[in-house]
């Protein structure tokens, strides 16, 4: 059992990127980040819903995702790696996948007359159904659903009418299937009032819940309309405040029949609609930032203790009901769990009867976090670098962002807090060099390009001489410059440079990784521009370098070999080779009380405790989805540690299980593993005796 504890998530918001990555059934919902599937589920106990799983299997960006209609343990997602996967979510595993499904799906639905079979398609199709339990065997296509004049936007199986079908196009048209009738393509297009305008592609699509003809369906420019599909007629178009108003996503409320919501794409404004009335009964701004997605969880009412209880949908033969049930006057809000994303990145669960929110988590990361740093002058704020362009400062006291960059930075790769009460964040990116981020202000006051267009990969701010800042980057170069831009050295390497770290106890001393495998020592205080030291050993490049804080002249270097070497600066040697990753070593970080205990993170979604003594691994944890890239240490709590990595998640963790063990095992200054094994011994030895 793994002895460091995680006692905090930061989890990731929701990828604005496809349209299909929302889905919600009974008493779960789900979103994707990037690279990572989060999974809500109903606490009953407390009557709130809480994370229940994380799942990462795609190497690249998640495209779209579908719940199982019947079955809540069962949910699957496509991506850009050209991959399906089909997950349990209750034991949180993989299924099964399919590989090379032709293309990349941007939009998935399950086929709700076979248990089995998922449905995808991209481009002009043709419409792909998979049985997942047959494997690839159990792929075909449709007879019909191919041989169209314009690509696929969105497709939805009806729920209760075996086998019929609706797609909508890029066109802004709707092209419909149903066993028995003639296939009717790229039909009900909405007319606009300018005949030159281009394509209004179709952006939603529902069909009525209790109906086998009526169709809700959203055009990105021309707004909502509900259709009948036999007579190919609109029944009712759907009037948005102005021309400026658009709506990219739409639901229908179960416990309210012929009753709808419709998120604003511009600005957060939730609408309440009733199908007859061409305006909305309720118009609710419930966030700045404009919708995404919005997905209203499965019936339910509220019990005598106000306990939420989800019930069987109502079987329903007419198809008129969805007009003749609705009550247009009620002037009561339908009880409805609504989840909704936000451009943002945005995710909350809004109670619609008690207009408010269950929860709201209103920034988070959507991409892989690269970094993370805790505040030198106020520990309870952690700053995050992500692939999003954008860094943010979390309050870990409520697990809240407080601050968030302006963005669109590219990719930020390292961060470094200035040091004492400075108030700013350096941060190296991909494209746009350096920059100086003054929190309070909350503008960005310096940037700093002596890379050039070169990516820089770690940015570290002296500690020990608050003028100084160095960065690394693709171009071979280490450099040092004062805050107000004076170049003081600019080191020359034969290859990119990964890593660079300031010694914690000399202001002129600084380290190195470069993709030569080689670890470089500079001295600022002489005038070459040479190494002092250049420690070989590794294998494959070395991407970070850390300096004991407690052991002065003893530094790490975590490789691409899988290894993390410890060099002794005075000794000009490698003191001790961890070896236990199965992947590349991005994190690395010392605790500051246990001059022996070292932590890592790996490719490998690990994290190794190690004392580097005798080299022992003694803790690994597998809680994160994905690879871990940052690891930082709370300046006050020195037993209180965050990570971040690819899953777009921040975790807390607690080494306290482990401080009692290691602070003897100091004391007595033996490694731990053999006063453990000393103790076993003493232990057998004492039943031996009493035997």
């Amino acid at each position: 059992m793994a002895m460091l504890k995680q006692v905090g998530l930061l989890a990731a918001g929701c990828q604005p990127w496809n349209t299909n990555v929302c889905s919600a059934t009974r008493d779960r919902f789900a979103y994707c980040a990037t690279l990572a599937i989060y999974i809500y589920q109903l606490d009953r106990k407390f009557n709130e819903f809480k994370l229940h799983s994380i799942m990462s299997e795609h190497t690249k960006t998640i495209t779209a995702m579908a719940w199982h209609p019947r079955n809540p343990d069962i949910l699957a997602s496509a991506s850009a790696d050209q991959r399906i996967c089909i997950w349990h979510v209750a034991e949180q595993r993989l299924l099964t996948s399919l590989d090379n499904p032709k293309g990349t799906p941007q939009c998935i639905d399950w086929f709700f007359h076979e248990a089995d079979s998922l449905s995808y398609i991209f481009q002009k199709g043709p419409l792909y159904i998979w049985n997942y339990k047959q494997g690839s065997a159990g792929l075909s296509q449709h007879k019909e659903a191919h041989g169209f004049m314009y690509d696929v936007s969105q497709f939805r199986w009806h729920h209760r009418r075996v086998g019929k079908l609706v797609l909508g196009h890029v066109d802004g048209s709707l092209s419909l299937f149903s066993p028995g009738q003639k296939p009717q393509k790229h039909v009900l297009r909405p007319e606009t009032v300018d005949e030159t305008e281009e394509d209004d592609p179709v952006v939603a699509l529902e069909w009525d819940p209790l109906s086998t003809e009526y169709l809700l369906v959203a055009n990105s420019h021309f707004g909502v309309r509900l259709l009948d599909t036999e007579g190919l007629t609109v029944i009712n178009s759907y009037t948005l405040p102005s021309a400026a108003v658009s709506v990219h996503t739409l639901a229908w409320v179960p416990t309210a029949p012929g009753m709808f919501v419709t998120g604003d794409t511009q600005a957060g404004v939730l609408r309440l609609w009733t199908v007859p009335k061409s305006t909305p009964l309720e118009n609710i701004k419930v966030k700045k930032t404009g919708f995404h997605a919005l997905h209203v969880l499965g019936l339910y009412t509220m019990n005598s203790h106000r306990e939420v209880v989800f019930e069987e949908p109502v079987e329903a033969s007419s198809t008129s009901l969805a007009i003749h049930r609705t009550n247009t006057e009620s002037s009561t809000m339908p009880p409805a769990l609504i989840v909704c994303t936000f451009l943002d990145g945005g995710v909350g669960l809004y109670n619609l009867a008690r207009r408010k929110w269950d929860f709201l988590r209103d920034l988070g990361h959507i991409e892989t976090i690269f970094d993370c740093k805790f505040k030198p002058d106020d520990p309870n704020l952690l700053a995050t670098a992500s692939f999003d362009g954008t860094i943010k400062v979390w309050d870990i006291s409520t697990m809240q962002a407080v601050y968030t960059s302006p963005g669109n930075e590219g990719v930020i790769y390292s961060l470094s807090w200035a040091p004492a009460d400075l108030n700013c964040v350096a941060a190296s990116t991909s494209k746009q060099g350096m920059f100086i981020w003054d929190i309070g202000r909350g503008k960005v006051i310096k940037r700093f390009n002596e890379h050039g267009r070169h990516s820089i990969f770690c940015v570290a701010w002296n500690n020990k001489d608050s003028r100084r800042i160095a960065t690394c980057g693709s171009d071979g170069h280490c450099v040092i410059r004062t805050v107000d831009g004076k170049l003081v050295k600019k080191y020359k390497h034969p290859m990119p440079v990964f890593g660079c770290d300031w010694s914690l106890t000399n202001k002129d001393m600084l380290a190195t990784g470069c993709e030569d495998k080689n670890v470089r020592v500079f001295y600022l205080a002489t005038n070459s521009d040479q190494p002092l030291k250049i420690f070989s050993g590794h294998t494959s490049k070395v991407f970070h370098v850390k300096w004991s804080p407690l052991r002065e002249g003893i530094l790490c270097s975590g490789s691409d070999d899988g290894t993390i070497r410890i060099w002794d600066y005075t000794q000009d040697s490698c003191a001790m080779v961890l070896s236990g990753h199965t992947a590349p070593v991005r994190g690395l970080l010392w605790n500051p009380e246990i001059p022996y205990l070292l932590l890592s993170g790996s490719w490998d979604y690990t994290i190794r405790v190690w004392d580097t003594r005798d080299g022992a691994c003694i803790d690994t944890v597998y809680d994160h989805g994905a690879d871990v890239y940052g690891l930082t240490c709370h300046p006050l709590r020195p037993f209180t540690v965050a990570s971040c990595s690819r899953d777009s998640t921040v975790r807390i963790w607690s080494l306290t299980p482990l401080v009692t063990t290691l602070q003897i095992s100091v004391i007595a200054k033996r490694p731990w593993t053999e006063i453990f094994a000393m103790t076993q011994g003493c232990g057998q030895a004492m039943i031996a005796g009493n035997v």
